[in-house]
């Protein structure tokens, strides 16, 4: 491979790989039992024979069901949406839990945890599987079971894995929901699932200070009707938290007395398991669907490959379970009976070595990061990272957007004294893990990835389709995968238009790429409006549309601008029914508006008053018009544009 620079950050080759990692690793051992040869000779076998590849799979994690499936795989419902373990039965609780019982994993640690104020909890898979079978006896004792979605609203600690795994137990549905979402946001999107119990705690601890949830989450469900039970987890003792007789319940109060064996409900392999909701550039959140042996295999195999995640290792990615990657924590650890490690709190508090203080106390094997994450850490220097023995740390792993070189040299040097590697990883919800990762087999320049996750069948290509190399182009794909979303809840039409309309045939995921002369692939950003917030999706409808409700606001549009630590913040334009309104006072009450529906970190930057939206003739609102007047950046084809004068007005506003 070459050292030269190539295209597109011209950087050089930092990191080769080890032969004894790689003659030690899953993926090493998974193509001697198959017989091949090589790296690249089994990416072409997996894309080959998809459906030999994913049955490989299966059996490469032990997926164990309790009617097996007929075929893995079948193209006949079309591209779109083809059939996964067709006539397969398996509940996948079975293989996270349930199977570990009789086997010495049984003693090993499975969830480890550590809140903000210190305090540290310890499960083997053992105990993790009790605490699951009392939290599923007491569902069951509220009158929830098989089919019926469960809102998760809840912070980062212990009960929240055990009821996430409760919930697959009896059958249910995981309805994920951000931490700091605001009610409205909330409201949405258990109303769109007909959500009949939600689990949530007290309050938060952030930066040693109580946060309340409670009372948030009430707020939520004055408009969410379809709601009956809520389970409440003491976490901060708040005195006063509210409870409403008849449908909230302390966790303690009815969880600890059930009893410590549970069955576990028998579904389809394709039963649904989880909806987690995304945000597009338009419309209401997007619910995926996800099924038993979907997600879950997707992620354990990413983690298994790509990451070389092994047994007994522990696992720890900083995230919340409203976005996907938590989920994918849980699936991907236990199936690999590894340990996933779970923290509460703030990474830099009470000090800026939190962070890597958590990796050494716990032996954390992979981290998974931001790079905005990387971007607030790095300020504080080599020392915090230095004082803590990371030996353990056999990799970073990285995602939610793409990173700038500096910060990746930094982690890089730094926390993997230049010697381990960077796994960049991207994919999204709708995929059940990563498109793009990197490996133990490909050497690495900065902010590359080693290429797709064996299986993924993914390609950079042109508006027509066809492959582009050294350029920028649509990040796509050509062939089904198991973890593929099983379309948008009760919206499938939309599902096919968002990812399958704009090229006939391929899945577009809305992602710039390119791929250089040495065949390391990176990701340069979203190729559509959504807003990205420290990682976290933001559709840009659901920002206007609490803005438009307003009653000073005529109609506004949001967009995404750079933020040195956060990725993107939001700056919205308002065009009000009478210009004598605007002012400082309705700026702000705009502002708090927002941050009191979507939760205080996403709250705009500014907002800014204008006479009128950029428009198309069909009336769209040009957000990337907007966005680029906001930055005095160039304005591109503007061909299009019904109002071209309102472009100047935007510059005014700034």
């Amino acid at each position: 491979m070459s050292t030269e620079p190539t295209f597109p950050f011209g950087q050089t080759v930092v990191w080769q790989p080890n032969p004894a990692w790689i003659a030690a690793s899953n993926l090493q051992a998974f193509m001697a039992r198959h017989g091949i040869a090589s790296y690249p000779d089994l990416l072409t076998c997996a894309t080959a024979d998809i459906a030999w590849f994913w049955d490989a799979v299966m059996a490469d994690l032990d997926i164990q069901f309790a009617r097996p499936y007929t075929a893995v795989y079948d193209p006949a419902p079309g591209i779109e949406l083809p059939r996964w373990c067709v006539d397969g039965e398996m509940n996948i609780v079975h293989n996270l839990l349930d199977k570990w019982q009789t086997t010495p994993t049984r003693d090993q640690v499975a969830l480890r945890w550590e809140g903000e104020e210190g305090t540290v909890r310890t499960f083997t898979y053992g105990q993790l599987d009790a605490e699951v079978c009392r939290c599923a006896n007491a569902l069951r004792g509220l009158g929830l079971g098989k089919g019926d979605a469960v809102g998760l609203y809840m912070p980062m600690i212990p009960e929240l894995a055990i009821a996430f795994l409760a919930i697959v137990k009896i059958g249910g549905v995981i309805l994920p929901l951000f931490s700091g979402y605001g009610p409205g946001a909330i409201t949405a999107r258990l109303t769109d699932a007909d959500a009949k119990a939600v689990i949530t705690a007290d309050g938060v601890f952030r930066r040693g200070q109580p946060v309340a949830m409670k009372a948030t989450l009430d707020e939520a469900l004055t408009a969410a009707p379809t709601v009956q039970q809520v389970l409440v987890v003491r976490r901060i003792n708040a005195p006063d938290t509210p409870l409403t007789a008849g449908r909230d319940h302390w966790w303690h109060d009815i969880v600890a007395p059930q009893p410590a064996t549970a069955a576990t409900e028998p579904t389809s392999a394709e039963d649904v398991l989880m909806i987690i909701y995304t945000s597009g550039t338009t419309g209401r959140p997007k619910g995926a669907v996800h099924t038993h042996c979907g997600f879950p295999v997707k992620a354990a195999q990413d983690m298994r490959h790509s990451m070389d995640v092994k047994p007994g290792e522990t696992f720890w990615w900083f995230t919340d379970m409203g976005w996907m990657m938590g989920p994918w924590l849980v699936f991907g650890s236990l199936l690999n009976g590894a340990a996933m490690l779970f923290y509460d709190g703030a990474p830099d508090y009470p000090g800026p070595d939190r962070l890597w203080a958590i990796c050494a106390r716990h032996g954390v094997t992979h981290l998974g990061i931001t790079p905005s994450l990387i971007r607030a850490l790095k300020p504080h220097g080599d020392a915090p990272v230095q004082r803590h023995d990371l030996a353990a740390l056999r990799a970073v792993g990285s995602t939610g957007s793409p990173w700038d070189p500096e910060s990746w040299l930094w982690t890089f040097h730094t926390v993997l004294g230049g010697r381990k590697p960077i796994l960049n990883y991207s994919g999204g919800t709708e995929i059940s893990g990563g498109i793009l990762c990197g490996n133990f087999f490909t050497p690495m320049k900065p902010c590359s990835f080693s290429g797709p996750v064996v299986g993924m069948d993914a390609d950079v290509v042109d508006d027509v389709g066809h492959p582009v190399r050294g350029a920028v182009g649509e990040l796509v794909i050509r062939q089904p995968w198991i973890g593929m979303t099983r379309g948008f809840w009760r919206d499938r039409e939309r599902y096919r238009e968002t990812y399958w309309n704009r090229i006939p045939g391929l899945w577009v995921h809305g992602d710039f790429a390119a791929i250089d002369a040495d065949g390391l692939w990176y990701i340069l950003g979203r190729s559509d409006d959504t807003i990205k917030v420290a990682g976290k999706r933001l559709g840009p409808a659901e920002v206007e549309a609490i803005l438009n409700a307003h009653p000073a606001v005529k109609e506004s549009a949001a967009v995404g601008v750079p933020h040195p630590v956060k990725d993107q913040e939001v700056v919205a334009f308002c065009v009000l029914h009478d210009a004598a309104a605007a002012g400082d006072e309705l700026r702000r009450a705009l502002l708090e508006r927002v941050a009191a529906e979507l939760g205080k970190p996403l709250r705009p930057r500014t907002i800014l008053f204008v006479s009128a939206l950029p428009k198309t003739r069909n009336a769209k609102v040009m957000h990337r018009v907007i966005r680029a007047a906001y930055l005095g950046e160039p304005l591109g084809d503007l061909s299009s544009l019904e109002n071209a004068g309102t472009v100047e007005a935007i510059r005014q506003a700034v």
